[in-house]
């Protein structure tokens, strides 16, 4: 049993980045304590449920080249991890395209004369390219050609941001789609994707789900880090970090309505960098307040809708391009896996829509929006055959976080100000501001660890792909084999945790 009077090693969040570091510290037996805000654990990739039917906070594929994070899933889910097929569409000006593109679907949905267009637009690009690139607009025109880009990359990057394209970082184009051109993307149609370390990443036609949502995986890994001796506290939010601008001393944080106070032998932080900036007691020097005070997310809303049909259309999710809805995204959680939703004859949407904590969206009723949402689907012509039963509303706060103009030089303030702490470490999307996948947030909060336990990794060299690999940053398969280890060492996970599957 943890001593009270004794330091803990504390991790903020529970989310992927912070229950994988609070998995690696248990396995060494350092009785992890995990403060989480919400009443459940998974952060944004928690599953919502609502009369039984289950939804994602958004659509959380598991898959993944670093082998020790694959490995690491399929161990605490066992035969609960399943192997899905991806099918993904694009809806464009009444149309739907199949994304990854196919040449017939896209020529006819084109038409030739606009697809001529489209490739004498790519030639103009690589011919006249633009320099330096420095926005999304840039970077996706000159892989792309302008009129593709304005065709199927504007409308819906502007919906899920809430900006011009032109006040994108380039950064986060590079970040998300890697790898990919209109020429990779011919060649790919043609000719099947490329083998090996050249795969193109974004064309990933297969992943692993779990049985019962995402939410399933991050209650198994706090049930495990429980069995460990650790401690996953629920309801708990973080209100202040006190230091003595060398390390973290405590940290205050809110339980059952009162405030508690731990002393702090190492903290892992997964809040957002401008909350954690913020609560940092005394306060850090007024630049690196500033600094942090410009790092911007982007909020979130799902209305989930129940529907009174079996089927409804074939894809797992639709990017919906089209700017007369405000739609942003459509999950259809029965393709996910069936038991998703408990009666076989109904279908289980999630409509996704971008927003700002405090706008019109947000702050619109949860009828309304339920309004909205089946309004919407059926304008799209997603509705024939069915009608909308019920629904429900969830609201995620700094669901991502933004790369705007002027996020980089913030970004570096607020990181060299951090690097003064001998005991803080910061994973995960939120917690570095960086817009990562959860594998890879999880490959953040191991090096997070063993720099906790000794190590001298740079965390802010992961980057979301490591074709995935970095630019001279860190070859993320080199983890595999210290996680591997971290296995070996200590007892396995009681084969019973893969039986226990929750009601």
């Amino acid at each position: 049993m943890h001593n009270p009077d004794r330091p803990r090693h504390i991790i903020i969040g529970a989310g992927p980045a912070g229950l994988t570091a609070a998995y690696a510290l248990a396995r060494q037996r350092l009785a992890p304590l995990v403060l989480e805000a919400d009443n459940q654990v998974g952060g944004i990739a928690r599953t919502a449920e609502y009369r039984g039917f289950r939804f994602d906070i958004g659509g959380h594929r598991f898959f993944t080249k670093v082998r020790a994070v694959r490995e690491l899933w399929r161990s605490m889910l066992g035969p609960d991890m399943l192997r899905r097929p991806r099918l993904s569409r694009i809806y464009y000006q009444g149309k739907f395209f199949d994304y990854p593109l196919k040449p017939m679907n896209a020529l006819s949905g084109l038409g030739v004369l606009n697809s001529a267009r489209v490739l004498l637009s790519y030639v103009a690009a690589r011919i006249r390219p633009i320099h330096p690139e420095t926005s999304f607009e840039d970077w996706v025109s000159n892989r792309f050609g302008r009129r593709l880009y304005r065709i199927f990359f504007k409308t819906y990057t502007e919906k899920v941001w809430g900006i011009p394209c032109h006040r994108i970082g380039a950064q986060w184009a590079a970040q998300r789609i890697k790898n990919l051109s209109l020429l990779t993307a011919i060649t790919s149609m043609l000719f099947g994707k490329k083998g090996g370390r050249g795969e193109i990443t974004t064309l990933i036609d297969e992943f692993e789900y779990p049985r019962l949502g995402p939410g399933m995986m991050w209650e198994a890994f706090a049930r495990d880090v429980e069995q460990h001796g650790g401690e996953v506290r629920l309801s708990a939010p973080v209100r202040r970090l006190q230091h003595d601008r060398r390390r973290i001393m405590a940290v205050e944080y809110e339980s059952g309505g009162s405030s508690q106070t731990v002393a702090a032998e190492s903290v892992i932080s997964s809040m957002p960098l401008r909350t954690l900036i913020q609560q940092l007691e005394p306060p850090p020097p007024a630049a690196v307040l500033s600094a942090a005070d410009t790092l911007h997310y982007r909020d979130f809303l799902t209305v989930a809708l129940i529907i009174d049909a079996p089927t409804l259309f074939p894809d797992n999710w639709i990017y919906v391009h089209d700017p007369r809805v405000r739609l942003g995204r459509i999950q259809n959680f029965k393709n996910w896996s069936p038991e998703m939703v408990p009666d076989q004859s109904k279908t289980c949407l999630g409509l996704e829509y971008f927003c700002f904590e405090g706008d019109d969206l947000w702050a619109m009723p949860d009828a309304d929006l339920v309004t909205l949402g089946a309004r919407e689907i059926e304008a799209i012509g997603l509705l024939k055959g069915g009608r909308v039963l019920d629904g429900m509303v969830v609201r995620m706060p700094k669901a991502y976080p933004v790369y705007d103009e002027g996020y980089e030089s913030a970004l570096a303030v607020v990181r060299e100000y951090l690097d003064g702490f001998a005991n803080l470490q910061v994973a995960g999307r939120n917690g570095m501001h960086k817009y990562n996948n959860q594998d890879h947030s999880m490959v953040t909060a191991l090096l997070a660890v063993q720099n906790t336990l000794g190590g001298s990794h740079d965390v802010w060299a992961v980057n979301a792909d490591d074709e995935y690999h970095e630019e001279g940053g860190v070859a993320l398969e080199d983890v595999a084999s210290q996680l591997l280890l971290l296995e070996s060492t200590q007892p396995p996970v009681p084969r019973a945790l893969h039986d226990q599957r929750p009601s």
